[in-house]
């Protein structure tokens, strides 16, 4: 997710509504793209609490119908099984792992670690208060990582936000172990450049690695200094993970990548890296990096070599994210156009902007390419007082040679789609809540939708932690695979 910004200014709340007021009208001009930051510290809107014993079933849409204000709508396939109301409704959620029969789920004031044993009646475990934006979250064996992208006047979980141009503000990965699910202990920190926005665990043998991504240097913050054109490579050794350090810090863009404008109007300057996924299998990875996508050899981890480059200079704002298909022969980049806080999901944006880009992989070895094949957009136009754009996703694992995948669009809800045929994408099924408001842009909806071991979870900005069921032909087989663990950027092999 993101928090492009503005970033290391965020020492308070900023009003919802002033902001993403600003950000429809910039969003609204005929430029090509508009590179904005993600949520940030933007509050979540408010629309009427649900109860925690379920989910209300829907109705399905009728076509370029929009639901009235808070109603749940989704298509014939779905089947809403459960909600856990966010405990602090004032707090964004964010991203989700999974391992074993727990969900751990993070937000701007810590974690969740939740029992989904019972899928129909998930449990909340435990909540860890450890503030810090925005917590993106992986796990492993007893270890459990979280990225703090906020400024910060240490790095302990009792720490307050702190202007980053002071020196002694931290910024980096915080390190759990979570043997005792209802007592995890911070064991360790480590700071990185311009923080954490993100990171991806890379597993190995003795090892783990985390690839850190973040952006947005600015020559006032001391550890955060220009250029800022690589990431940071955390080393955590297996059995002493409190030894972790950062160990390299790779340039990926030794030309500076993407300038944004005034060369490439509406598209961000390329100072780092939003999201990184990784495939252990195949040494790959695939690198969502602001103005530059990026596709890259990891057989040696602590040095990953860029093999292509790509960019998208009329309809790509700000490259967010990345999903590799199971014959690891596509790559799905998403553009999270107005940062998460605007309403582009509707007739004015257009179906190319704020969108998913599909790219084939052609080649082999060094000489493998992004070959552009087409875009994918919900085809539902959301409300313009609901901010609506790409977001996090994960493949559902039917193998076959299909390709499908779920994936978040804030308040358009979760989308399920095939793109099996990469230049005809397709949606194949859908949930989603009508407008928190009606009379002003709010913020909420599902930042992360990730299919694991048979349902689909989301974690709702404002609404907690929904589970879903899907049943439709076409996803069948993926309910006979079983994982034992689901770090979405870490992606595994299903088959």
């Amino acid at each position: 997710m993101t928090s492009h910004h503005n970033r290391r200014l965020r020492n308070g709340r900023v009003g919802a509504a002033v902001a993403a007021a600003g950000l429809l009208t910039t969003l609204l001009m005929a430029a090509p793209a508009a590179a904005t930051p993600d949520p940030g510290d933007l509050a979540p809107g408010f629309g009427s609490r649900q109860s925690a014993a379920g989910l209300t079933a829907g109705r399905e849409l009728a076509p370029g119908e929009i639901p009235g204000q808070d109603e749940i709508v989704h298509s014939a396939n779905i089947k809403p099984l459960a909600n856990i109301p966010s405990a602090d409704p004032a707090v964004i959620n964010s991203d989700i792992a999974f391992q074993g029969r727990y969900a751990y789920a993070g937000s701007y004031s810590g974690f969740t670690i939740y029992d989904i044993a019972n899928p129909k009646a998930p449990k909340t475990v435990t909540q860890v208060l450890c503030p810090g934006g925005q917590n993106d979250i992986s796990v492993l064996g007893d270890l459990l990582f979280l990225s703090t992208d906020s400024s910060r006047s240490d790095d302990s979980c009792n720490s307050v936000s702190q202007p980053a141009t002071e020196k002694s503000s931290w910024e980096g990965i915080k390190i759990f172990d979570i043997k005792d699910k209802k007592n995890p202990k911070y064991i360790k920190s480590v700071e990185t450049a311009c923080g954490s926005h993100t990171h991806t665990l890379v597993p190995g043998g003795r090892d783990i690695y985390l690839y850190v991504a973040s952006y947005s240097p600015n020559d006032a913050f001391p550890d955060c200094k220009p250029p800022h054109d690589g990431i940071s490579v955390v080393k955590v050794p297996k059995k002493a993970p409190t030894q972790a350090a950062v160990v390299a810090f790779p340039i990926l863009f030794p030309d500076g990548g993407n300038p944004g404008a005034p060369t490439n109007p509406g598209v961000s300057k390329t100072t780092g890296c939003h999201d990184i996924t990784v495939l252990p299998s195949k040494n790959l990875a695939a690198g969502a990096c602001m103005g530059d996508g990026i596709l890259f050899d990891i057989s040696k981890p602590e040095q990953p070599r860029v093999i292509d480059r790509v960019q998208d200079n009329v309809n790509f704002a700000f490259w967010h994210s990345a999903t590799f298909n199971e014959r690891a022969n596509k790559v799905v980049f998403t553009d999270e156009l107005g940062g998460g806080s605007g309403a582009t999901c509707n007739a004015a944006t257009g179906p190319n902007r704020g969108a998913d880009g599909i790219y084939d992989i052609t080649g082999s070895g060094d000489q493998r390419k992004l070959a552009f094949r087409s875009y994918y957009k919900i085809p539902r136009h959301q409300a313009d007082t609901e901010n609506c754009v790409a977001h996090n996703g994960s493949l559902i694992p039917v193998g076959g040679g299909r390709d499908i995948m779920v994936q978040a669009w804030y308040q358009g809800g979760i989308s399920v789609w095939e793109f099996t045929d990469s230049a005809q994408p397709k949606e194949i099924a859908y949930f989603e809540r009508g407008p928190l408001t009606t009379d002003k842009l709010g913020l909420g909806g599902s930042w992360s939708a990730y299919y694991y071991n048979g349902h689909i979870y989301s974690n709702d900005i404002a609404k907690g932690l929904d589970v879903l069921r899907l049943d439709d032909w076409r996803t069948e087989s993926a309910k006979w695979v079983w994982m034992e663990r689901l770090n979405v950027q870490s992606q595994p092999e299903y088959h």
